[in-house]
């Protein structure tokens, strides 16, 4: 979203191109049950429309102005336009079952990890994909975060970097989980995931890839 209008096709298919190591995006339902991808519950931020997601058909998403004349994408197309591992970021229940249906339709539990910050979600998503591999975020967080990662089965925890703090690294890694840093877009952010041993970073800026080359 750094260099492309976010959540669009364009800035996938961008994004695989710059060597991303895999595409992070965010999916909603619209109206009438489309697995919608865009970031916030409304259109407003990103489109030339207004109003909620949840309040339009897809035809009617269609019709809206993403960036760059780019038309609000649906699940299944990313997965067309691109080749790349995809995290799929769920907002509620609702969204891991549509997904759900998705991914076994098109057998994609291995290029497809679920995210969210709703840890109802995430045990959803893993009761009804034997196998998928999900991830629990949190922005701010408290000392349970850990177990709360354990308890929804979560094989990594997506957290903040200008929160994370090395007695929470090391707990998660003690407890066997993962931890991705979010979102790092400088040096010196990048620098600190290195310092923390972090599995993975998501970037707004491709470029950081190249960056990081010269980054100890």
């Amino acid at each position: 979203m750094g260099v492309e209008p976010e959540n669009t096709l364009r800035s996938f298919r961008h994004a695989e191109r710059a060597g991303m190591d895999a595409i992070e995006l965010d999916l909603h339902l619209s109206k009438d049950g489309a697995l919608v991808v865009m970031h916030d519950t409304t259109v407003d931020r990103t489109t030339d429309g207004t109003g909620a997601i949840a309040d339009r058909t897809l035809a009617e998403l269609r019709e809206l102005d993403a960036g760059l004349g780019e038309r609000v994408p649906v699940f299944e197309e990313v997965l067309d336009a691109v080749g790349s591992p995809v995290q799929a970021e769920i907002k509620d229940v609702a969204a891991a079952r549509a997904l759900a249906e998705v991914m076994h339709a098109h057998g994609l539990v291995e290029r497809v990890e679920v995210s969210s910050f709703h840890d109802e979600a995430v045990a959803e998503i893993a009761a009804l994909v034997p196998g998928v591999r999900t991830v629990l975020i949190a922005s701010r967080w408290d000392a349970d975060v850990v177990d709360r990662a354990t308890a929804v089965g979560a094989a990594s925890l997506a957290l903040n970097i200008r929160r994370l703090n090395l007695e929470t690294v090391e707990r998660a890694h003690g407890e066997g989980l993962g931890i991705i840093g979010w979102v790092v877009n400088t040096p010196d952010q990048l620098r600190l995931a290195r310092a923390f041993g972090l599995a993975a970073v998501t970037t707004d800026l491709p470029e950081i890839r190249r960056a990081g080359r010269f980054t100890a």
